[in-house]
């Protein structure tokens, strides 16, 4: 993993720690848009859920922070395949952060951080009427590689979700 932090002068990326557990509760925990898209984040999330988070859920995740004050913004994650050669990105940003470019910013940050680290491409999946998720990918230079029909069971939704997939390979940043 990546230690040392990543910034572009307006976000930082650097590893979570111990230290943020309360941060994130407070960035997930009844987030109605979070709650909607990210049906994996539990709802009521508590501070075990955080602490769990942090111990490491096998992705390499970064928390997205204000690169002036440090505040948690959100978290941003890369998730390898066996060869360490494709890497798929996860992101989430707390509701007052939202609308600003953060997210695009983070994503551009730690797309750098997965080519560095070996990739050969780095691909998001994003729910189809996710529409601010997609335009952080489109804004962030992923190509729309076409909808995987029917790809998820969303428990929340009680019903099957339709995901847009994107990519990104060296070539195109």
């Amino acid at each position: 993993m990546t230690a040392e932090p990543r910034s572009d002068g307006v976000v930082t990326l650097r590893p979570w720690t111990a230290a943020d557990a309360q941060a994130l509760v407070d960035c997930l925990d009844g987030d109605e848009q979070i709650t909607r898209w990210l049906d994996g984040i539990p709802q009521p999330y508590t501070l075990a859920d955080a602490l769990a988070y942090i111990g490491g859920i096998g992705e390499q995740a970064f928390a997205v922070t204000d690169a002036q004050d440090g505040r948690v913004l959100g978290s941003i994650g890369l998730r390898w395949n066996e060869p360490h050669d494709v890497a798929e990105v996860g992101y989430w940003l707390r509701r007052e952060a939202r609308g600003r470019g953060v997210t695009t910013r983070a994503l551009a940050l730690v797309t750098k951080v997965a080519f560095v680290e070996g990739a050969a491409r780095v691909q998001l999946r994003a729910a189809v009427g996710n529409d601010a998720s997609r335009r952080v990918a489109e804004k962030a230079g992923f190509r729309l590689e076409g909808v995987l029909r029917s790809a998820h069971w969303s428990p929340r939704l009680q019903r099957r979700v339709d995901w847009a997939m994107y990519s990104l390979l060296p070539g195109d940043a």
